[in-house]
């Protein structure tokens, strides 16, 4: 893999070049360049790499300038101290955001998701109104903010999205839960409707998450989640006959 590093920070370029060889030592550092003046003219003169990592504040300016000047098309990963600039990442399709000091585990993290594909959709709380993104193509990854930290977390990994005093947690399938901003009206919209469905007021589910079905009475069903939820998780009356379908193969 020929990677390009673009920062001004002579001690993180080692470090990065040292994190890269620990995760594949056969991974070639292409340049490293230190200005937005030196990064544009070398998309200008060379083939693209096969990834670009990015700081985000460089010696002569915002590294957002390069994207206005030069065509960058391979993935990118942000790294930067600063946490303001992740939407803005996003929207030039980053496959990751990763705030430093950069740990080899994320690093490694955000080059495997590079490898499988696109880039991550923005769900952190700088992400603002869904607006018209509320009926948009299934989301296919979430990046969550947490204190000051970003997680990366793919659908697969959910078990449930539920409601709590009128915050809204996604429930990994691990049993952790990590906060999200939207409601889950908006969620119930852009989730894939082949793998999630909204059970009542309070809760998504993920197919795999469900263990088994119980009658609870007569014309409504409990669900028996893994890992376990908190309260009963019960199909409203009027989700029911929805959800049996769902459950066959058909549409809610």
């Amino acid at each position: 893999m020929r990677v390009l590093i673009i920062e001004d920070e002579q001690v993180a370029v080692k470090r990065l070049r040292k994190l890269l060889e620990g995760i594949d030592p056969s991974m070639e550092v292409v340049a490293d360049l230190a200005t937005v003046a030196d990064a544009v003219q070398w998309f200008k003169d060379h083939d693209a790499p096969d990834l670009a990592l990015f700081d985000v504040q460089l010696a002569d300016g915002d590294s957002f300038e390069v994207f206005k000047r030069a065509e960058v098309s391979c993935p990118v990963i942000f790294t930067t101290a600063f946490d303001e600039h992740a939407l803005k990442a996003f929207r030039v399709n980053a496959v990751d955001y990763l705030l430093k000091p950069i740990r080899a585990e994320e690093l490694k993290e955000a080059i495997a998701r590079m490898e499988k594909g696109s880039a991550v959709r923005d769900h952190s709380n700088m992400s603002g109104s869904a607006g018209a993104d509320a009926h948009a193509a299934p989301i296919r990854r979430f990046l969550i903010r947490y204190g000051d930290h970003f997680k990366v977390v793919e659908p697969s990994e959910i078990a449930y999205i539920h409601s709590l005093m009128k915050n809204t947690f996604l429930r990994t399938r691990e049993g952790r839960d990590l906060p999200l901003d939207e409601s889950l009206d908006k969620l119930e919209k852009q989730l894939d409707p082949e793998r999630f469905i909204r059970l009542n007021r309070q809760l998504i589910v993920q197919i795999d998450s469900i263990k088994e079905l119980l009658a609870y009475s007569k014309s409504r069903v409990k669900v028996v989640l893994l890992p376990t939820y908190d309260a009963d998780a019960i199909v409203s009356s009027e989700r029911s006959a929805a959800f049996k379908r769902w459950l066959s193969g058909g549409r809610a």
